[in-house]
């Protein structure tokens, strides 16, 4: 496999079809919580009705085809080692939760990989879809045609007055989690993403890391997403979330204007320090990646790093985490070994987009 192959899997279809606000929203995903009516829920410790559960999933579900999402391919947890494990939570198609639940965890993942339903994970199903940009509305029809055709051929767990029952009370409700991933650096080089996040929070709204609850923001990567789906129809959530990013947007994009106007070149040598970084690096951690590709996309989006595509971002900060690079490599490496192949990779990646 040449490295221009590997860039192709790296990446999920779908993150190149563009989207609304695409220089600072990079994604929109729409996740919905569901269980199978009267089968004991995950957390309740029964194995036995959980791996009926999968096997249920695996026979109707396994090779379908719905509305253009085609062959969707059921994984066993099981059958995945540690590195492919890893690749599907760098990639955003599972969850760290699911991917320790051996006995009965399991994701069916269409061929685009815009959607996946993970299998026993908190919930019996978690449904995910994601575009690219700002197209919660779309996300969530669609998932909404997804989930219509999934309780066609199950009953769900359901309350006339609750609305869909979920492992955890926070999902009680719609059981719908919203959440667009932004990248904010001008927010955050100000110092106001500080005074931001809890305005957010009393909103009802919560802004997490990368890879969500727990994460930190690794490359100025922000997951802003719902926290209540109870007393809150679909519609509201969508339009309160994407008002607030609305918001964000605006906000990013003075700050970016306000700081090419303060800092000029000075801003600018610091961008372009980043990219000679990556550049000629023969080693380099994760973190210290991020942030240079953070810098790297801000100079596209100004103007002032031409010849290279946005979506390097995209395809880097997956390409580099620990899974990849080992899945890459076929072979474990060591934190130090990981630095080196890292600094290897992006050197080799910078050089395919020059040569375009």
């Amino acid at each position: 496999m040449s490295l221009q192959d590997f860039i192709d899997d790296a990446i999920s279809p779908w993150l190149n079809d563009g989207g609304e606000d695409n220089d600072i929203v990079l994604s929109s995903r729409i996740r919905l919580a569901r269980n199978l009516d009267k089968v004991p829920f995950p957390t309740s410790g029964k194995e036995e009705p959980l791996e009926k559960v999968l096997e249920y999933m695996e026979e109707e579900f396994n090779g379908q085809t719905f509305n253009g999402f085609k062959d969707f391919q059921l994984a066993k947890i099981s059958d995945l080692d540690p590195v492919e494990k890893r690749v599907l939570i760098e990639k955003h198609l599972i969850s760290p939760n699911l991917a320790e639940n051996e006995r009965s965890g399991a994701v069916l993942i269409s061929k685009n990989e815009q959607v996946s339903i993970m299998v026993n994970e908190e919930d019996h199903l978690r449904l995910q879809i994601y575009y690219p940009g700002l197209q919660l509305k779309k996300a969530v029809d669609t998932a909404f045609e997804i989930d219509d055709w999934i309780e066609s051929k199950i009953g769900y767990a359901f309350d006339e007055g609750k609305g869909y029952l979920t492992s955890c009370p926070t999902n009680v409700g719609t059981g719908l989690r919203a959440s667009v991933m932004m990248h904010l650096p001008a927010l955050t080089m100000t110092n106001q993403m500080n005074q931001i996040v809890p305005e957010i929070n009393k909103l009802g709204l919560v802004v997490r890391g990368i890879y969500g609850e727990g994460s930190e923001a690794l490359g100025n990567l922000y997951q802003v997403s719902n926290q209540v789906t109870l007393g809150k129809s679909e519609e509201e959530i969508i339009q309160d979330l994407t008002s607030v990013v609305r918001e964000l947007i605006d906000s990013e994009r003075k700050s970016r204007e306000w700081i090419v106007q303060q800092s000029g070149i000075q801003l600018e040598d610091k961008l372009f320090r980043s990219y000679g970084i990556l550049s000629n690096s023969r080693i380099i951690q994760s973190k210290e990646a991020s942030k240079c590709l953070s810098d790297i996309r801000l100079a596209i989006d100004l103007g002032w790093i031409k010849g290279i595509s946005k979506t390097i971002l995209n395809e880097l900060m997956v390409l580099t985490q620990p899974g990849f690079l080992q899945h890459y490599a076929k072979k474990g490496l060591s934190p130090s070994e990981r630095d080196v192949f890292r600094a290897k990779l992006i050197r080799e990646r910078l050089t395919l987009e020059e040569e375009k």
